[in-house]
């Protein structure tokens, strides 16, 4: 361990494919390399973005190989991210400091879980996590943040002393249903009936509905992909986040790891969503439309979401951030983790006091929403 490197590169690029995904692992998509190096190609993150890529590695050596690594932003902006720390810039500006630029250790734009340390060996996360720690006292910058980490990790950050942060997401767990019938016989009989009420509607206000995936995925697929996602992107976050060419670049680099659900009248596409394939999970990351169809997003992003992965066999979809309508349809509260490491000692401790406050609304939260799913009492 003495002899560990720790080096920061401008870019996943930098890192051979093979050896970042040997680290990555194969199970979650957005941490491997074709995915990361799509957003850096398509000019989603880098320059004039805000997010700018220092993706931090040890190895034993100056030629050695990664033995672990992080997948890391420079960030002049808290935009993306999904968990919310506008109000701790905002004091720390008032108080004289500057808080941008942070490290922010994460994958752009996706509030899916996953490992954020990734390991060749669980005992290199300490040395990891204090080569972040020493990048940011060397370069003055106010702290680093770790969003939507594995749960099984954060014992690795909380043994660092790391602040855990946690918040509530919507995630659908598949109790080894055999279709969707076998899933809607576990809820009460009135929200039964009401998703089916809903399903119906939705399904007879289109022609069809289409799972394309592979080599499906044609630039006239994407194109009309990109129609969608700019009318969403363009109400929720005044622009999108990706660039058209990201879309292209991910359906050549992994299509078979991506999942587009589209919905067609008259022939032409009118609403679709975008889904990520990973080993036990199915991400929900995009939706949108070109006309208004009632119960038509709950159709596509959460009802088509589930028969894709009681089909696949997957123990869960992740259906994206924030959403209590989600609940209603069969999508249960679930935790989700964020660690932060902050330099000023002072300011360390006020955020630590507001963590712990927070935490109690969080549980309060989860068992208030816990006590109101769908599902029979008792099931």
């Amino acid at each position: 361990m003495s002899e560990l490197i720790g080096r920061i590169r401008g870019s996943l690029g930098e890192f051979d494919r093979g050896a970042w995904d040997a680290l990555a692992g194969p199970g979650n998509p957005f941490l491997s390399h074709a995915f990361l190096t799509a957003l850096e190609d398509s000019g989603s993150v880098g320059p004039g973005t805000g997010w700018d890529p220092v993706p931090l590695a040890i190895s034993q050596g100056e030629d050695g190989p990664p033995l672990a690594a992080l997948p890391a932003y420079l960030k002049s902006h808290s935009q993306g991210e999904y968990v919310f720390d506008h109000g701790w810039a905002d004091a720390w500006e008032r108080a004289g400091g500057s808080y941008y630029p942070k490290l922010q250790i994460a994958v752009p734009f996706t509030p899916a879980t996953g490992p954020r340390l990734l390991l060749a060996d669980e005992a290199l996360a300490a040395p990891l996590l204090r080569a972040a720690e020493m990048f940011c006292d060397q370069n003055g910058i106010s702290g680093a943040h770790a969003t939507f980490i594995a749960p099984t990790q954060l014992p690795l950050f909380e043994d660092a002393g790391w602040l855990i942060r946690s918040d509530i997401q919507f995630h659908w767990e598949n109790r080894g249903y055999a279709d969707f019938d076998a899933f809607l016989n576990a809820l009460s009989s009135r929200k039964r009936k009401n998703l089916r009420k809903e399903r119906e509607r939705a399904q007879e206000s289109v022609d069809e509905i289409r799972h394309l995936t592979g080599d499906e995925l044609t630039e006239e697929v994407w194109d009309a992909f990109w129609r969608f996602y700019q009318d969403t992107g363009q109400r929720k976050w005044g622009r999108p986040y990706l660039t058209r060419e990201a879309f292209s670049l991910l359906g050549q680099r992994m299509a078979d790891r991506i999942l587009l659900v589209f919905a067609y009248s008259g022939g032409e596409p009118v609403a679709g969503a975008l889904n990520m394939i990973g080993d036990d999970a199915l991400y929900g990351r995009y939706w949108g439309c070109t006309r208004d169809i009632p119960y038509l997003h709950f159709e596509i992003c959460y009802y088509q979401a589930i028969d894709a992965a009681i089909a696949r066999g997957l123990a869960r979809v992740e259906a994206g951030a924030q959403g209590g309508h989600k609940l209603a349809r069969g999508y249960e509260p679930a935790q989700t983790y964020s660690a932060h490491w902050i330099a000023d000692p002072g300011f360390r401790a006020a955020i630590a006091d507001f963590l712990e406050r927070e935490r109690q609304g969080v549980a309060t939260d989860q068992l208030f929403l816990g006590q109101r799913t769908p599902f029979r009492k008792g099931g």
